[in-house]
């Protein structure tokens, strides 16, 4: 069954701080251009505004520590970000996050989880993804935090970016699976398979196929838990369906392949909510990319071919 027609509250992050490429902070621009919040109205859901979360700018911001850039302002975005998540599940809102780049889910998910971690409830997570983003600091080739949010959400990394849930992990090993990974550095292997977090490679998906894969990933996501977070970052689908993306790696999902993880969640009833991120306009082809992530929204949210 689908996710309860209920509020989509919308929540634009316009970040590339933890990028190394400028351009995905018009990410949320260019999804609302493509119609997001009206094709939303159409499948029956009400939609609330909820804002953007101002960010600033790199060329008025110091980047420090070489190995984690812009620290002091990912944190506090996602602090922010992690509030307002909270603040809507408490009225009963489905968040749909618009990023921005990756980094933001930490402060997504650790609002689910401080949610549910309140009512005595745990959640999961479906990561979809060309990369695992589970680099550390020490671990990191090129100091971006959008390559370390999931590890970082594990309970490993830096105390403050890993407490944005509390004194505990924001989401255990055992309930996050991660979708359509072709791209891991050689440093981050080690973490994830000291951590155990299961991952679907491309060419596991390609030998077993998708279907099967995505069951498995909802069972892993739902196993004890009050529901899962759909983080998807666009980067997960081949670049020829969606070029507009800053990290862009060959062999990846394919147009349906993207729809049908949305809509598995979506026919599941165990979506709490959802992000969309790393789409930068730039690069992309006619709005393509964005077209996209719209399509895949409103696939989670239960739109249907018949």
């Amino acid at each position: 069954m689908p996710p309860r027609k209920r509020t989509a509250a919308l929540i634009s992050v316009h970040m590339d701080l933890g990028a190394g490429r400028r351009g995905v902070d018009m990410g949320p621009s260019a999804i609302r251009v493509a119609g997001l919040a009206d094709r939303i109205r159409k499948l029956g859901w009400k939609v609330r505004e909820v804002g953007s979360v101002v960010v600033a700018e790199p060329e008025s911001a110091a980047a420090g520590r070489s190995n984690a850039r812009f620290l002091p302002e990912v944190l506090d975005v996602c602090t922010r970000l992690r509030d307002a998540t909270v603040e809507v599940r408490m009225k009963g809102g489905f968040p749909i996050v618009l990023g921005g780049d990756h980094s933001i889910a930490m402060g997504s998910v650790s609002g689910q989880a401080m949610h549910h971690r309140a009512q005595g409830e745990s959640i999961g997570v479906i990561w979809v993804d060309a990369h695992t983003d589970m680099n550390l600091p020490d671990t990191s080739p090129s100091g971006n935090i959008h390559g370390m949010p999931l590890s970082h959400l594990l309970g490993r990394g830096l105390p403050s970016l890993k407490r944005l849930a509390g004194p505990k992990p924001a989401v255990l090993p055992k309930n996050v699976a991660l979708l359509g990974i072709r791209s891991v550095d050689v440093n981050e292997r080690r973490i994830v398979k000291e951590l155990g977090v299961r991952a679907y490679t491309m060419t596991e998906i390609d030998e077993r196929g998708l279907p099967a894969c995505v069951r498995e990933a909802l069972e892993i996501a739902s196993d004890g838990t009050a529901g899962y977070h759909l983080s998807f970052d666009l980067d997960g689908v081949d670049p020829h369906y969606a070029p507009g993306v800053g990290t862009a790696v060959h062999g990846g999902l394919t147009y349906r392949e993207a729809h049908l993880i949305c809509e598995a969640c979506s026919r599941d009833g165990g979506l709490l909510g959802l992000d969309m991120v790393e789409l930068n306009p730039t690069l992309d082809d006619r709005n393509t990319t964005a077209e996209l992530a719209v399509e895949l929204i409103l696939s989670a949210l239960g739109k249907t071919i018949l």
